[in-house]
């Protein structure tokens, strides 16, 4: 089912000057010389767009720099006159609005933190009623759809139509190289749901760190995203926040020119019709993956009613065991990724679970309904 919103085109509201798309500017605004600093510099490499900083920063303790406040907005301000780049700020609440739509500020956008909360978004969307401004939606912090799609659907809600998403990661337990799990897949189902709404990739939060942002911004231009919100700073090493992320404005433009970017369609009729014959191959081999699955769960139904009839539990650790082993080994053999082998088999095999519980447990729903029928009949 597709996802319903009323949402213009993004070169209808926003003038680009290069490809990619690129957002750009301290994490925080931390003095107006370091601000206006950092501004000049970018705008003098011609590959930004729009100028971003973090006015009002959500801190995860008390005592830490929260950012620089409503001063900040008035030294954007001066950026933007000095320098022509639109402006673009966080906001957290319905004052932020207030103050950010008083100062002239061109863009906002919702952080994950406020994107979770959906009484706190709904604050925004009201202060934003009336109101004819482009504002970008991020990921919450956890991995739930729903409520990235429900955040987009309340901005809109409220007469937003110049409204896209930022893809900036998301908070996991497992410990990997990146501050937050791109989750692709999540962007990507946002995506096929909404085929016209504008995705920017964040990769400084993806990130956490300068080394690995030129490697998730191709990713993101590869997957289609229409651009990337990068932080830069004028001296990333004496940053007030998240300095490890932030990159100069020099290593910005170095970075932007060893982008590549791809179109999504091709104009070549030779490799749209081999491409189209690939798809069928593709396809068919999808719907013999589809019949296999189908016969695989059809016997995974016998050995449920089987183990049922026998009083054998569902789980046996050793046999998951084995098939890992020989699924790692055959993957190998056919240099499929490890990781996405174990995913399949865990996906799997969590279906097979189910359908043997749902088999082991039939009789006793019954039993259960003749029950409470039979109590039901006792209590009349």
């Amino acid at each position: 089912m597709k996802l319903q919103l009323n949402i213009q085109p993004l070169n209808t509201w926003l003038n680009i000057n290069n490809e990619p798309l690129i957002i750009s500017g301290p994490c925080s605004a931390e003095t107006e010389e370091q601000l206006l600093t950092t501004a000049h510099l970018l705008a003098a490499t011609g590959k930004v767009s729009v100028l971003r900083a973090g006015i009002w920063k959500p801190r995860t303790r008390p005592g830490e720099f929260e950012g620089i406040g409503s001063i900040g907005l008035e030294w954007l301000k001066r950026a933007k006159a000095e320098t022509g780049l639109p402006t673009a700020v966080e906001v957290a609440n319905a004052k932020h609005v207030e103050e950010a739509l008083a100062a002239g500020v061109d863009i906002l956008w919702i952080g994950a933190r406020s994107t979770v909360n959906p009484f706190t978004v709904q604050e925004i969307a009201d202060a934003l009623k009336g109101v004819d401004i482009p504002v970008l939606v991020k990921n919450p912090v956890n991995p739930d759809l729903q409520l990235w799609i429900g955040a987009l659907e309340r901005i809109n809600n409220a007469g937003i139509t110049k409204l896209g998403a930022i893809h900036r990661g998301f908070s996991s337990f497992e410990k990997s190289s990146f501050r937050n799990e791109p989750m692709w897949e999540l962007a990507i189902q946002l995506k096929t749901l909404c085929p016209e709404l504008p995705i920017i990739n964040d990769p400084s939060h993806i990130c956490g760190n300068r080394e690995l942002i030129p490697y998730i911004s191709q990713k993101a231009l590869d997957l289609d995203m229409q651009g990337l919100m990068i932080e830069s700073h004028v001296d990333p090493s004496v940053a007030w926040t998240d300095a490890k992320q932030q990159v100069t404005p020099a290593a910005l433009a170095e970075l932007a020119d060893r982008l590549t970017v791809r179109e999504p369609e091709s104009k070549n009729e030779a490799f749209t019709d081999q491409l189209a014959e690939l798809r069928k191959q593709i396809d068919k081999i999808d719907d013999l993956l589809l019949q296999k699955l189908g016969e695989r769960m059809a016997i995974v139904g016998k050995i449920g009613e089987f183990k049922r009839d026998n009083q054998v539990t569902i789980l046996q650790v050793n046999r998951w065991d084995a098939i890992i082993k020989k699924g790692a080994s055959f993957a190998k053999a056919l240099k499929l990724d490890l990781n996405f082998t174990e995913k399949f088999l865990e996906l799997v095999h969590g279906e097979s679970i189910r359908k043997q519980t749902e088999i082991m447990n039939a009789g006793k729903v019954v039993e259960k309904g003749i029950a409470a029928e039979s109590h039901t009949e006792a209590v009349k």
